[in-house]
């Protein structure tokens, strides 16, 4: 399956982080998923298939580390990708300790990002 093939996620209140993500998706030729909320996508998540979760870190309804461990207990297996304004070094060894494979500081850069999704998914850019 080649990046274009595979799909990308992402979840954050905040809709210019929103755009600003899809925006930088696009560029690199790629779509995205949007969602708003935890519970919005966690409802979606058996439907979407395969592909690379960028998740905030701080959402209204359920933390992003809440979301991570609702995915591993439903035995998914999508890389997530935590970006976040609020981050602390504990916060973040939680995260990775968690099997999460990357954790960013808003604002995320945008090469750093895009190479994090395709380590996570296993392509090069």
């Amino acid at each position: 399956m080649g990046p274009a093939a595979s799909s990308f996620f992402i979840v954050d209140d905040d809709p210019s982080i929103c755009a600003a993500l899809a925006r930088l998706f696009r560029s690199a030729g790629l779509a995205a998923q949007i969602f708003g909320c935890s519970r919005e996508f966690i409802d979606q998540a058996p439907k979407l298939g395969p592909g690379c979760l960028i998740l905030d870190l701080h959402l209204p309804d359920l933390s992003g580390l809440e979301v991570q461990a609702e995915l591993a207990r439903a035995g998914m297996g999508l890389p997530v990708i935590f970006h976040t304004a609020h981050g602390s070094e504990s916060l973040r060894a939680k995260a990775l300790q968690a099997g999460s494979v990357g954790f960013l500081e808003k604002p995320v850069p945008d090469q750093g990002l895009l190479n994090m999704v395709f380590q996570a998914l296993g392509k090069e850019l």
